[in-house]
């Protein structure tokens, strides 16, 4: 099979070629794993922490972790998923399923969580496999390449939205306009339609996609609202955004940072002002992971809502392109590769 394999870490900054295009032989499932043909990969910021070793991936990696494929073979003792069924792949690639996180519903916490495309291979190749209690079936109305930017930035997108506690009626920051955010916009319209959204971008281009899709206010990541915000949820890559979205919180309200890891000088958080960016009972949260349950419950969503992603496609040998453009900032919507 072609894979693009990550063999080393680097700066993107000084190389753009981090991923080498390989022949290598298709894997086999094991007893109770199915083997994908795939047929779509979203491609994420996560994987920009990888190749740039803030994720620490274990070394050679197939990265990607949004994973739409056909079962071409099942394990032995494999008994839900059956041959020719299409279905999706997330970040969540296993977790230990006993200890008190996982029993508790938290398997995002778990000790043991192994990420797909991180600490084993992912979709950014024509096959892989992976345990059949964490694959998830893809809803008919969405085709495989609108079906994968839902598996991780649909997804975590979800969770960031729920771990907001946001009514409706109330104002909603988003910091960052991506592959995440574009997608918690329109959940937001559709579950929540009284609600305002505000966001920060410092790309042009974001700001007016977001106001194409019916953002009320959008200003650079430093602006401020014309309003307090009762939640943000922001998925820059970045900590200055963290300290300027405090300041634009209310009173009382969540700022949920939706990202694995921040890139850049973590001495950006010594200019937060205790009294003017999280005095009056600001909270601040953070998203680990997601679980299974998340992935469900989202895919069942988004396909009651007919959510269709904005998507930019890229040839599978195009991985190196379609990533150093997310390094550079062409964003719009999501992007994914098309496996043939």
């Amino acid at each position: 099979m072609k894979a693009m394999v990550l063999k080393a870490l680097c700066n993107l900054q000084e190389y753009s070629m981090p991923l080498k295009l390989m022949d290598l032989p298709a894997p086999v499932p094991g007893e109770r794993e199915v083997l994908l043909k795939v047929l779509a990969c979203g491609i994420c910021h996560t994987e920009l922490d990888e190749i740039e070793g803030r994720a620490s991936p274990h070394l050679p990696i197939i990265p990607g972790h949004q994973v739409v494929g056909c079962v071409e073979a099942v394990g032995s003792k494999v008994g839900t998923v059956k041959l020719g069924d299409r279905v999706g792949v997330a970040w969540i690639f296993s977790a230990c399923g006993v200890c008190k996180f996982c029993l508790a519903g938290f398997e995002n916490l778990c000790p043991r969580f192994a990420a797909t495309g991180r600490d084993a291979n992912g979709g950014y190749a024509q096959y892989m496999t992976v345990t059949e209690t964490f694959t998830y079936p893809i809803p008919e109305t969405f085709s495989d390449l609108q079906a994968a930017p839902l598996l991780c930035a649909g997804a975590i997108g979800y969770r960031s939205l729920r771990l907001t506690g946001l009514k409706d009626g109330q104002r909603l920051g988003l910091t960052g306009f991506g592959a995440s955010a574009h997608l918690v916009l329109k959940m937001v319209q559709y579950r929540y339609p009284s609600c305002e959204v505000y966001v920060f971008a410092r790309s042009a281009k974001e700001r007016s996609f977001a106001e194409e899709l019916g953002a009320v206010w959008t200003g650079d990541t430093i602006e401020r609202a014309p309003y307090k915000l009762d939640s943000i949820i922001d998925t820059s890559p970045a900590w200055e955004p963290v300290v300027e979205a405090l300041a634009n919180l209310e009173s009382g309200g969540r700022l949920v940072i939706n990202a694995i890891r921040k890139e850049g000088d973590k001495r950006s958080l010594l200019n937060l002002d205790y009294p003017f960016h999280l005095w009056q009972e600001k909270e601040l949260k953070s998203v680990a992971n997601i679980t299974r349950n998340d992935v469900k419950e989202f895919l069942s969503l988004a396909a009651e809502m007919n959510l269709q992603p904005e998507i930019q496609v890229f040839a599978l040998e195009q991985a190196n392109e379609a990533l150093m453009e997310m390094k550079t900032g062409k964003i719009r919507g999501a992007k994914v590769l098309k496996i043939d």
